[in-house]
């Protein structure tokens, strides 16, 4: 039985995300955009307003899995400016033990309903090149890899895949 739902997030939640984006940072520091520290030092206003930001609209969006205590996991959706069917998902991220089961179905598709309500047929993502485990899951979740390869915008020496599932 689920013990937790998928949901948008909502101004209340600034706290267990923030617990949340540290916990993603310290597991998977090359998955993200910014490092540790960064994300330590940033003020929890700045938390809040990001998640007000994401909290309505089409533009952006981040989805929680919430059991009720600490955050589980957490998918977001953003609008691409050249590409206007299509929204990337960023700062995929599931807590260790909830790894292999439901959660990340469950976050995609919340992105992908949102998606295709905001009129975007077509989700696109990136994972670092020799993250298998990751590639396995989003292909279990019809993302087929589109051979574009692109340089990590954080450690250039690493490279990233390119993946896409239309909606």
């Amino acid at each position: 039985m689920e013990n937790w739902t998928v949901r948008r997030v909502i101004p209340e939640d600034t706290g267990r995300m923030r617990a949340l984006r540290l916990e993603m940072l310290a597991d998977s520091p090359l998955a993200f955009l910014e490092t540790l520290a960064q994300a330590a030092a940033r003020p929890h206003e700045n938390y809040r307003q990001r998640i007000r930001q994401s909290a309505t609209g089409p533009e952006t969006a981040q989805f929680i899995a919430d059991p009720g205590g600490p955050l589980i996991g957490h998918a977001g959706g953003t609008t691409v400016p050249d590409e206007p069917g299509c929204t990337v998902v960023f700062a995929v991220y599931l807590t260790p033990a909830y790894r292999g089961g439901k959660v990340l179905a469950q976050l995609i598709d919340a992105v992908a309903d949102w998606s295709a309500a905001a009129g975007r047929n077509e989700l696109m993502l990136e994972v670092v090149v020799g993250n298998d485990r990751a590639v396995r899951a989003y292909e279990k979740l019809g993302f087929t890899d589109t051979g574009v390869r692109l340089r990590h915008p954080t450690v250039p020496a690493l490279a990233e895949l390119q993946m896409r599932r239309r909606i």
